[in-house]
């Protein structure tokens, strides 16, 4: 524990170390912290999302689409993979953003069938603006950590994650 510093999990630990003293209390030590974090990181998320008139399921379309690069369009099933939604959520997630006028759809030079779902200029304007609000707020949450810790604390989240994401490709 840091210093005297104390929060709602070590008191938690704490309590559930005196009724049951027979188990390793460990794994609540970590991840009821993250679980906690990504609550806060929800909120954080939502409001930011929020300012710019953008759900969180469409900020993660626009972005996938403004982190493909110029022309900053994507197929429906690269953009499934990288959202990992079914095929007939992400049609409905386009159509509504087409409807708002942040993506297009535009037909496959490659495939006569296919389609290419592109950011259009209002779109890419909103995800950056979204984008800003958000890393903003996530500094904010970082903000008791120097920039050392923040590192040391990324690393040891991807060794936890990465068992996770091996099979998910």
């Amino acid at each position: 524990m840091i210093g005297a510093m104390r929060d709602e999990v070590d008191r938690l630990v704490e309590a559930w170390g005196r009724e049951r003293s027979d188990l390793d209390l460990r794994p609540m030590e970590v991840l009821s912290r993250v679980s906690r974090l990504a609550h806060h990181l929800d909120r954080a998320r939502r409001a930011a999302f929020a300012e710019h008139r953008l759900e969180t399921w469409e900020f993660d379309v626009l972005a996938a689409l403004r982190r493909a690069g110029t022309p900053y369009q994507l197929s429906p099933g690269r953009l499934l993979k990288e959202t990992l939604v079914t095929s007939g959520t992400m049609t409905n997630r386009v159509d509504r953003l087409e409807a708002r006028g942040l993506v297009e759809r535009l037909p496959d030079p490659r495939d006569r069938r296919g389609v290419l779902v592109r950011l259009t200029a209002d779109g890419r304007r909103t995800v950056d603006g979204a984008l800003d609000g958000l890393l903003g707020r996530e500094q904010g949450l970082l903000a008791g950590l120097d920039p050392r810790r923040q590192q040391q604390l990324a690393d040891l989240l991807r060794a936890l994650v990465l068992p996770f994401e091996a099979g998910a490709s």
